[in-house]
């Protein structure tokens, strides 16, 4: 097999920081699947013509939904976003470039893709420090993320990066460390938060703890 000089120092990055972060290969597939969410949402929201665009829409979400209707919300969206043509060829196809760079070409997808809806100072979403190995998925795995919206912050997701799995492991097993909030405070100081604009993709090593706190800003 014959690797270049890109793809090695691609695959260096992803090995020594757990994540990658690339332009989408395809901005009109990508926008297929934003306008889908557009629609389906003025469907369920009749006051949101007056908004200015996609993202104006979609960033102020909570200014027409109310938390404790989000769930169901979501859920309706989850099963309409499954049931639309070609989702999961676009979603891959979006990411194929980097994949078959870091994972090769062989792969094996999930049946249904998730969705994240993270609204400013909601609790009732939130995803406690976490690898989905834990869980029983497999360490050869990795997640293709991609945002609808700008996240940042709060607004976004942490991960930790690999050159502290070995100390989270020996706090992992430590008995004075023995829940999800208690291991996120000891290494809150060393996650990193992932800063990623519409029109990139990330790919991230799922077995690295990553997750997410309350949002505190004003954008969902």
């Amino acid at each position: 097999m014959f690797i270049d000089k890109s793809e090695i120092e691609i695959n260096e990055k992803f090995l020594d920081e757990g994540y990658i972060i690339t332009d989408v290969s395809d901005i009109d597939l990508l926008s297929n699947i934003q306008d889908f969410f557009i629609k389906n949402i003025k469907n369920n929201f009749n006051n949101l013509e007056k908004e200015k665009n996609n993202l104006d829409i979609l960033n102020g979400i909570h200014n027409y939904l109310e938390i404790k209707n989000l769930n169901n919300f979501r859920l309706n969206l989850i099963n309409k976003m499954n049931d639309f043509k070609d989702l999961r060829k676009s979603y891959y196809l979006i990411a194929k470039n980097i994949l078959d760079k870091i994972v090769g070409n062989e792969l094996a997808m999930q049946m249904r893709v998730n969705l994240s809806i993270q609204m400013p100072n909601d609790d009732s979403s939130l995803l406690p420090i976490h690898a989905d190995t834990w869980s029983g998925d497999s360490p050869y795995e990795v997640v293709v993320w991609i945002p609808l919206v700008d996240c940042f912050d709060t607004k976004s997701m942490y991960i930790l990066r690999p050159s502290y799995i070995d100390e989270f492991n020996i706090a992992f097993k430590d008995k004075n460390v023995d829940d999800s909030d208690s291991l996120f405070e000891f290494f809150k100081d060393k996650v990193e938060w992932i800063s990623i604009k519409y029109g990139q993709v990330l790919i991230f090593n799922q077995s690295l703890p990553h997750g997410n706190i309350v949002n505190q800003t004003k954008e969902t």
